[in-house]
């Protein structure tokens, strides 16, 4: 009887102590995946940066005509480089993150303005050069959407499991803080209007 008592009140003091394992593994699991998912939007917005100076060199000789667009993009560039730079690569930092995302959709739109513009210099477009790095721009653009995806779904199952009941308790017993999204502001994703001026091949 003294037996069946003390493993009854085992079961009784582990249950709940399981729950609280459970839980805060998985809340932990949770911020690890948001802060590995934001890793993958870092590495993908470095390596546009990267791209951008011999995008904007390979162009230049041809767009005369297009100085403004060029500076624009070489100015957001260095802004969205500046802003992960402050970021360091912690996506905690709220104020930060939120610079970084509409630094970078500020570079987003205008290097879309860049892309139409080029539509208007057809040997510039047919060049091999020209060709292979709009396909690796391309290339990097769906990465960068394919993390953010990634990093905000992340984030939301964190948020989540941090505002409900009862992981919520085991949430702010440990600390457990909200984390943003990764989202530019309405008025920085805008794609500038483009008007072509004379266009001259040199």
């Amino acid at each position: 009887m003294l037996w069946a008592i003390l493993i009854a009140g085992l079961v009784v003091v582990a249950i709940p102590v399981l729950w609280l394992v459970v839980t805060y593994n998985g809340l932990v699991t949770a911020r690890v995946r948001a802060q590995n998912g934001f890793s993958q939007i870092d590495v993908q917005l470095k390596r546009r940066c990267d791209l951008v100076p011999n995008l904007v060199e390979a162009v230049r000789g041809y767009m005369v005509h297009e100085r403004e667009t060029l500076e624009g993009v070489t100015r957001a560039r260095a802004a969205a480089l500046s802003a992960l730079r402050t970021l360091g690569g912690d996506p905690g930092n709220v104020a930060a993150l939120h610079a970084a995302a509409n630094a970078s959709g500020m570079l987003d739109s205008l290097l879309a303005r860049l892309t139409v513009s080029i539509e208007a210099y057809p040997e510039l477009k047919a060049g091999q050069n020209m060709l292979a790095l709009q396909e690796e721009l391309v290339s990097t653009e769906n990465r960068i959407a394919f993390a953010r995806q990634a990093y905000n779904d992340a984030v939301m199952r964190l948020n989540t499991a941090i505002s409900v009941f009862p992981s919520n308790v085991v949430a702010r017993a440990f600390g457990f803080a909200a984390m943003a999204l990764f989202e530019a502001d309405a008025s920085a994703r805008v794609v500038p209007t483009v008007s072509f001026g004379a266009a001259a091949a040199p």
